[in-house]
């Protein structure tokens, strides 16, 4: 015995081919209606800000005080990203560099203009990078520029001098797994066009922290 199929009437086909189009619609009119304001972030408590994936370690956290929304952020392996939202929105600012491997940031408390970025990761551990000395930007990240200690390979801090934006110590770990007699504390006096070896150990114990008296 033979069945023939039924077929819905044209009307209940045309609905069903309509839906999926509603639902878009009515997603994308959601989508555009959702916003986030300051007073909506601010009765948030600390949360994630993303990325969503596995986003790897953080080497450093820079920013402008308030009423600044402007900080930066040193990924390990990512290079350095910004927000001049409070964290809302991030935008990468170091992309177009030959490393991405991150230490240490800085922000010359006299010109918040001035950042400071030292490469190679300084968390001595299976996976670090070398990095490629230590960068410069006058324009708040839009552009960098090399300002030398390559061969220290990892920065670990960097302090800039309260009211000299010329004046800079660097922490540099130097090389992970061999000797390296260019590790130790540095500073300049001219903004990074020379650089002093002040403190050193030996070619195989570097420097990751340095602090000043505020006084």
């Amino acid at each position: 015995m033979s069945r023939s199929l039924v077929r819905p009437p044209r009307s209940v086909t045309r609905l069903f081919r309509a839906l999926p189009l509603c639902a878009l619609a009515a997603l994308s009119a959601g989508a555009q209606q959702a916003t986030l304001d300051s007073a909506t972030l601010a009765g948030f408590p600390w949360r994630t800000l993303g990325p969503a994936n596995f986003e790897g370690r953080v080497a450093d956290v820079v920013g402008i005080p308030s009423p600044s929304q402007t900080f930066f952020v040193a990924a390990a392996a990512g290079g350095i990203w910004k927000t001049t939202n409070g964290g809302v929105t991030f935008r990468p600012v170091f992309d177009d560099q030959r490393t991405v491997s991150m230490g240490a940031l800085a922000i010359a408390p006299s010109d918040t203009q001035q950042v400071w970025a030292g490469t190679g990761e300084q968390n001595s551990r299976n996976t670090i990078e070398p990095g490629r000395g230590i960068f410069k930007s006058t324009d708040g990240g839009i552009t960098w520029r090399s300002m030398g200690l390559e061969r220290t390979q990892h920065i670990g801090r960097i302090v800039v001098h309260p009211t000299n934006p010329n004046i800079v110590y660097v922490a540099a770990l130097g090389a992970a797994w061999t000797a390296n007699p260019e590790r130790g504390l540095y500073k300049t006096e001219d903004g990074g066009q020379s650089w002093k070896l002040v403190k050193f150990v030996s070619d195989r114990a570097g420097f990751v922290d340095v602090a000043l008296d505020p006084k």
